[in-house]
This record gives C-alpha cells, structure tokens and sequence, in this order.
C-alpha cells in the first residue's frame, strides 16, 4: 500500500465530506477511494470514518489521523522542494490552479506571454472553481477571485474584478427596460449553483446593500449561463474580461449600467511553509507584474 497516496486521499475525503466529490476531485473511480479508505483503516487497525446513508463523519482517532496526514503531507512537499526544486529550474512542472472563467478568457494569454517573452516552461493547469487546496493537491500556484477563505498560503493582490449585470440586444428590446434594481424579479434571470440569490451592490451613500436576484435557471459552470443570455434567454452576472468581446461585437448590452456592483479581489496564493522553488519565485514575481495588465479596465 502507498501510504502517502492513501493519506492524500483520506485528507480529500474528509475535506470534500464526500467520497464521490473526492474521487471526482483526485480523476479516480469512487470504488478505488473507497477500497484505499479500507485498506487504511485496516492498516491502521482502527475506524476512521463513520458512514450513514446520506454522510459520513470522522472518528475521534480519524480527525487525529486527519491532522497528523495533512502535517505529513506538508514535511513531503517540502523536502521534495528543499532536494530538487531549484534543480528542476528548467525542466519542472509548475502547477497552476484557476477559476473556470479566469482560466479560460485571461490565462491562455498569460501563457502565450509566458511561452513568448521567456524561456520554455512547463505547466500544468487546472480550472475549478471550488477552493483548492494547495497542499493536498500539489499546486505550486492558484489564482481566487472572490474571499481567500482558511488557509495556509500567501496572497498576492493582482486586483479588482469588475461584475455587470449583461442581456442580449434582442432581449433588451422585446423587454420592458429595468429601471431600478426592484425590477429584477420581473426578468428570467440566470445564475450558478454556488452563488446566492442576491447581488452585493454599493449605494450611493457607500452602503453596499444586497439585492434579490432569484434565478430562474442555475448552472455550475458560466459559460452555458454566457451563452443562454448571449441568446436572448435572460438576464445574468458576469465578471467583466467574460464580457468583453461581446460588447465589442454588440452582442452583450448592460443591464442598469449605473448599478454599482461591488468588485471581486483577485489574488495569487503561493503556499506558505515550504522552500519555494527558485522557477515558481520568478513565475510570481512576473504575475504580480503583467497579470494587471491583461484585466479589462472600466472606462
């Protein structure tokens, strides 16, 4: 049994709190997630996780193997840093992590930068748009938009992500124009599983106030919400570099375009203890100098 694989699973089990989400998470079957659990606990002589039929939780010997895994998990990545991180300078593999809609409207020009002003670089991308673990899934880089969350990293601010609300041409004009905000629920409005039904505005007072946004139709993924209101469907959120050709084009009009909606931070999380390796230093310091330059800017 590889035990430093099984604790790697474990930890994403308990995290997830879900077998599937973990096995969905890790690229593996569900039964190999639970086969490796069994096999650990067997190891180990003990039960670790309680299992219902809806959920599952840890035994007070599991949330102490929880911990102790996540520790050792830690010590690995930075021994393999301290012997051969600056070693693989040239032929290392740089793990990058990024939302959906960052990684596939900003990040493919950050790489074509990358591949054309300095010298071959390997990476590897990975697009979630759940909060990723740095530690237990071996990324050297992730870009967040929105809350940092618990952690332990460091954060570099890159900047403010501009949010419009954005309909069709066709739709704004086979519809009653929105005057205020109140009139939202009047439309079909199109959001996400993960969001709430509201949207954070800033008054004109400073006061940011929340808004209803009930949405009529959820998705988890924000490129069929693009393309439903690209169509004509309704009404949706977007962050501004989703947006930009759109308008461009003519294709995508704003919805209450004095609406003040409050921005998201982005920020790039590098992992705190650890030795960094001398090529994910130099890919940092590039970021936090041209990623500014590629985001939209609202006139």
């Amino acid at each position: 049994m590889n035990l430093i694989e099984s604790m790697r699973i474990y930890v994403r089990v308990v995290e997830r709190a879900s077998i599937s989400d973990a096995a969905r998470d890790l690229e593996i079957g569900q039964s190999t997630v639970s086969e490796r659990i069994e096999k650990l606990e067997k190891f180990l002589g003990c039960r670790l996780l309680l299992r219902s039929a809806r959920a599952f939780s840890c035994t007070p010997e599991g949330q102490a193997f929880y911990e102790r895994s996540k520790t050792i998990l830690q010590a690995t990545s930075d021994a393999i840093s301290e012997i051969s991180g600056d070693q693989q300078l040239a032929n290392g593999i740089t793990r990058i992590a990024a939302p959906h809609c960052f990684g596939e409207t900003i990040l493919p020009y950050l790489v074509e930068y990358f591949r054309s002003n300095f010298p071959p670089t390997s990476l590897s991308l990975t697009l979630n748009d759940r909060i990723v673990d740095l530690v237990t899934e071996g990324v050297d880089l992730s870009f967040r938009t929105g809350p940092l969350g618990e952690g332990a990293f460091v954060a570099y601010p890159l900047g403010k992500v501009s949010r419009f609300l954005v309909t069709s041409r066709a739709y704004a004009e086979k519809n009653r124009l929105l005057t205020s905000p109140g009139d939202l629920p009047l439309h079909t409005l199109i959001g996400f599983n993960n969001s709430a039904d509201q949207i954070a505005m800033i008054s004109e007072s400073g006061v940011v106030e929340n808004i209803p946004f009930p949405s009529d139709i959820k998705t988890s993924h924000w490129r069929p919400a693009f393309e439903m209101v690209r169509m004509g469907m309704g009404i949706g959120m977007f962050e501004e570099y989703a947006c930009t050709e759109a308008f461009d084009r003519g294709d995508l009009v704003k919805v209450l375009p004095d609406l003040k909606i409050v921005p998201l931070d982005l920020n790039l999380l590098i992992q705190a203890q650890r030795p960094v390796p001398q090529r994910v230093r130099t890919i940092v310091s590039i970021l936090r100098n041209v990623v500014p330059n590629f985001l939209p800017r609202t006139a």
